[in-house]
């Protein structure tokens, strides 16, 4: 059962030491929603540890408060509240985290993902929410917590990286309405926007050339997918983040409903991760089969390797999904 801000806002008001984590390999939402909340929380004056099971990507570091960020080094935290942001299971926030957590009395759970159970003490999932940042946002407004530059940086870039630059369908107007008051406050939208999609380094580019070189196609073109190796990931020295963003270029095609990218990970799984185009296809039905889930148009999966098989195994049962649109 969902509930309210106001008695999340409550909790932390009465917690003196506060650990705010978000899901493995980050992304812009859960760097931005993370440290959006900590250091208003900072501001407030609470002891707050912001952790992550992997590293901040090299393509976020920008962000105010990076270089405060912490990984799980083995030791219990010694703290009154836990709070997991933009994470659809407790899992995903990683062994290290979770173990870093494993004493703490009150475990606060904020998201947006549909497959979201509800884990947690304090659970808040806004399905109708198009990023955990934007949560985040309302939160801090409910909670009468302190809104400085820093804290609208991160949030923006929450909030922009997880609607598409506000392209994606999931964006409402209280989205545009919480980007006003952000720019009525005098945050700099336009140095924030070039710093996300406009400042690649060269290896990213190098990735794109070789997904463009490489994407095939099926179900009449309506599906594109790519298989990114270990390889190729070592050619490019590839970093992490270096992906952000590439699969929009697939989905961008005009006859492409439905992309995905498959990703060789080091253990022999695959991570797919996938995008629709139209409203009429559900990814995320299509991750669930594998384990995994997300939203209806962006989910991802870790299926078992080689790569090869199982992508053939994952875009047959996409291509089912497809053809419910003949």
């Amino acid at each position: 059962m969902n509930v309210p801000l106001k008695e999340i806002a409550d909790a932390i008001r009465a917690a003196s030491r506060i650990a705010v984590t978000a899901h493995v390999r980050p992304d812009g939402d859960a760097v931005g929603s993370l440290l959006g909340l900590v250091l208003s929380l900072r501001s407030l004056g609470k002891q707050v540890t912001a952790i992550l099971e992997d590293s901040v990507p090299s393509n976020l570091t920008f962000l105010p408060g990076t270089e405060t960020v912490i990984q799980p080094d083995g030791s219990v935290l010694d703290i009154d509240l836990a709070i997991a942001l933009d994470t659809a299971t407790h899992e995903r926030i990683g062994e290290g985290v979770v173990k870093a957590f494993s004493a703490t009395p009150k475990l606060v759970n904020i998201d947006h993902h549909g497959t979201n159970p509800g884990y947690g003490d304090l659970a808040h999932v806004d399905t109708s929410s198009p990023a955990a940042g934007q949560i985040v946002y309302d939160l801090l407004v409910v909670g009468g917590f302190p809104i400085d530059d820093a804290v609208r940086q991160n949030l923006f870039v929450a909030i922009s990286t997880d609607t598409g630059s506000f392209q994606f369908s999931s964006t409402n107007a209280r989205t545009h309405r919480i980007v006003a008051e952000m720019l009525e406050a005098g945050l700099d939208t336009a140095r924030l926007a070039t710093l996300c999609y406009q400042s690649f380094p060269k290896r990213r580019i190098d990735l794109q050339r070789a997904m463009l070189n490489e994407m095939a196609f099926r179900a009449g073109d309506r599906i594109a997918s790519w298989n990114l190796t270990q390889k190729l990931m070592r050619d490019v020295r590839m970093q992490p983040g270096d992906t952000e963003g590439l699969i929009d270029t697939m989905r961008s095609i005009d006859s492409i409903v439905a992309c995905v990218i498959f990703e060789e990970l080091e253990n022999g799984k695959v991570r797919a991760s996938s995008r629709s185009k139209d409203a009429r296809v559900n990814v995320s039905n299509v991750c669930v089969l594998f384990g995994g889930g997300g939203h209806p148009m962006a989910a991802g999966a870790r299926l078992c390797g080689p790569i090869e098989e199982a992508a053939s195994r994952f875009l047959s049962a996409l291509e089912d999904e497809v053809r419910r649109l003949d």
